[in-house]
């Protein structure tokens, strides 16, 4: 991390647990854990959990965001969730392309493109999520995986507005899996992608976007990642469910 350039973020995302009852709990445990946190945290939640966490987490530090958007303001979309429906609702930040997204529900970069342009003319705040598959790393072309995938993922999208993008790094193998690369590892792609930002807009542009590491942070290897450069903070899914666990990495990430 590096406070001086761009801030440090830790975001929960809960992925497909937690009813509204259990996120109420989880989330009265979070909030005094969290609440000296010299960091911004966010808990990414269910939309079923959305109404419980905006009530819960009023007039604290806790922010909240949702766990997908789609690109259409209304229409025959049955299932998804707009962009002014989240707006109006209060939601601040909105996760997109992550790659569970990708495999099981057909996400593509273009369709993360236009999520990424909806959600941004909606006002909300954007983690956008990239990463390798494990057989795209052993055949070592991470760096052209990640680039194609930063390209498109934010193709037509001003300087100013990538500045106030977070990206997420996620390689694909490491995430529920239990694996983690290493910290010399997410510091590499981390450092790449801030390299491919400069290349695409400026320096200026890469030294503010904060890039998060999201592949397996826990509470035993987040003082690690979160020591290198590059990993400005974490989107934590397994520990995040965890009150003691992601107040942990908050504090890792609040030194």
């Amino acid at each position: 991390m590096d406070k001086t350039k761009r801030k440090a973020i830790i975001a929960g995302n809960w992925k497909m647990n937690k009813t509204p009852n259990e996120a109420k709990e989880l989330l009265t445990a979070i909030i005094p854990a969290v609440k000296d946190a010299d960091c911004e945290v966010i808990a990414c939640v269910p939309y079923v959990d959305l109404s419980v966490a905006l009530e819960d987490t009023k007039g604290t530090n806790v922010n909240i965001g949702a766990e997908n958007c789609h690109w259409a303001e209304s229409g025959a979309f049955t299932g998804e969730i707009s962009t002014g429906m989240l707006k109006e609702m209060g939601v601040e930040y909105v996760v997109l392309g992550h790659s569970e997204r990708r495999q099981y529900f057909g996400e593509t970069d273009e369709t993360v493109n236009k999520r990424t342009k909806a959600a941004l003319a909606a006002g909300l705040k954007r983690i956008v999520c990239v990463g390798e598959l494990l057989w795209e790393r052993e055949c070592d072309i991470t760096e052209e995986v990640i680039a194609r995938q930063i390209k498109l993922d934010l193709f037509d999208v001003s300087a100013e507005d990538v500045k106030k993008t977070v990206i997420a790094y996620e390689p694909v193998w490491a995430i529920g899996t239990g694996k983690t690369a290493t910290a010399e590892q997410a510091e590499e792609v981390c450092a790449f992608i801030r390299a491919t930002l400069a290349k695409l807009y400026s320096e200026e542009v890469a030294q503010a976007v904060t890039i998060q590491y999201g592949g397996s942070m826990n509470d035993g290897n987040a003082d690690e990642l979160l020591s290198k450069t590059n990993v400005d903070g974490g989107l934590i899914g397994g520990a995040s469910l965890v009150a003691e666990k992601f107040a942990a990495i908050v504090k890792a990430a609040s030194k």
